[in-house]
């Protein structure tokens, strides 16, 4: 049975068992264990987190391949937040040019699932999200990023909100 670190070996005050799995051994050293400085014997020693960061660089292939998927998955997440900024209304030209103005269209506190509310109302009204869009002149990217809970990330504005609200008949701010 394993036992837990006390700061000394494992089976008594002369710390000759493993604190990891209790197996006794005269060769027991020093190792980080999910952040635990343990005792262990030989056979546990590879569960030692210091030696494994070590070893990185001359790893397994398949430890090799974790890394470059973890690498592939940091870049393809920074490549998606760039193309966000750089693309659209997220375009830093704009706000070089218009400036920041958060007063002139706030987008107010939303109640929770707001997004679910939007859809549900607008399919009780029997409409499309083209139907709509046309019908409260807003545009079909800022009812779709709503109904998808996403209002705040797509720059939809107060207004839109409240063009919504008074079609659809619904509570969309939370007071």
């Amino acid at each position: 049975m394993a036992k837990y670190s006390t700061g000394r070996g494992g089976g008594g005050d002369d710390g000759d068992a493993c604190e990891l799995c209790g197996k006794e051994s005269t060769k027991l050293r020093r190792a980080n264990v999910a952040g635990a400085n343990l005792l262990v014997c030989p056979d546990c020693a590879p569960h030692d987190d210091a030696k494994k960061k070590r070893s990185g660089s001359g790893g397994s292939e398949e430890r090799g391949n974790q890394d470059s998927a973890s690498k592939s998955r940091k870049q393809e997440v920074a490549q998606k937040a760039a193309k966000m900024y750089d693309a659209g209304k997220g375009d830093s030209k704009r706000w070089e040019e218009e400036g920041t103005n958060y007063e002139k269209d706030r987008l107010p506190y939303l109640v929770s699932d707001y997004g679910d509310v939007v859809e549900d109302a607008r399919q009780d009204a029997g409409l499309t999200v083209e139907e709509l869009a046309a019908e409260i002149d807003v545009d079909e990217d800022d009812l779709l990023a709503v109904e998808q809970n996403r209002a705040t990330r797509a720059d939809v504005g107060g207004s839109v909100v409240r063009k919504l609200e008074e079609r659809l008949g619904v509570t969309l701010v939370d007071e």
